[in-house]
């Protein structure tokens, strides 16, 4: 068993998501503790780029915060080096094809494989463009990570079944950011993929509270949030860390408390 699944194997998965560098890599290494720490089962990284489609305003400014700060892949690359001395949490990166093609596609999974990660997330990439992505990362023994949207209904079994690591299941059209309510039938998404893979799929865009997270939890085998905490990364700046830690504890708390 992988890693990745692994942080499926007990009970549903709570995945936060961080922009790498908001407010800045030292307050980011303090956060992959203490959401590990309070619960989290997987962390996904995010590497800021300059236009990042996928995501709403939040994450936007996360990402030109991070890189005015003088954040570089680079740079992540030595922090994940430094947390891997301390945790061995299943950690993905989250970020986009233009990314990893400027530094290099098989220089970039290489690295990311000696540093200690277990998968990529590329949001912006088709499946039926994955294969120059996924070759690398299979040579590498890292998980490219498919996403499934709300319109990927007759394509679902197509992509559950070349899958790895985990499915994304995306909640809602458009971009990330939070909603106050989600009306894709994810019941029917996750039907639909197990119906084609036995591989674990966790649901995000658009969850923020305990409730949402609990009711997603109860269709799917994990729960992904990422604009709710990089709020408080922005509200709190480096004193975020301790709020971070407790927001991931309710929203762990609540999609155990019911299974």
């Amino acid at each position: 068993m992988n890693k990745i699944q692994n942080a499926f194997a007990h009970g549903k998965a709570f995945i936060p998501f961080i922009t790498c560098g908001d407010p800045s890599l030292a307050v980011t290494e303090q956060l992959v503790y203490a959401m590990e720490k309070a619960g989290a089962d997987l962390i996904e990284l995010g590497i800021p780029f300059s236009d990042p489609t996928a995501e709403g305003p939040v994450i936007q400014e996360a990402n030109n915060r991070a890189l005015s700060g003088g954040v570089t892949t680079d740079k992540i690359f030595d922090m994940v080096k430094k947390i891997r001395e301390n945790t061995q949490i299943p950690m993905v990166f989250m970020t986009y094809a233009n990314v990893v093609f400027s530094y290099g596609i098989e220089r970039f999974v290489k690295t990311a494989a000696e540093v200690g990660m277990d998968g990529i997330i590329l949001p912006d990439v088709p499946f039926e463009e994955k294969e120059e992505f996924a070759a690398t990362c299979r040579e590498n023994g890292l998980a490219l990570v498919s996403l499934i949207a709300p319109t990927s209904h007759e394509r679902v079994a197509q992509i559950a079944s070349a899958a790895e690591g985990f499915i994304y299941c995306v909640s809602s059209l458009g971009v990330t950011g939070v909603r106050s309510e989600i009306t894709t039938d994810i019941g029917e998404m996750v039907r639909l993929v197990r119906a084609a893979s036995d591989i674990p799929c966790a649901i995000g865009f658009g969850i923020s509270t305990p409730e949402q997270a609990a009711k997603m939890a109860r269709e799917a085998d994990g729960v992904i949030v990422g604009s709710a905490i990089v709020k408080l990364c922005k509200e709190y700046g480096a004193d975020c860390v301790p709020k971070v830690a407790e927001y991931v504890k309710s929203m762990k708390d609540a999609i155990r408390v019911r299974h």
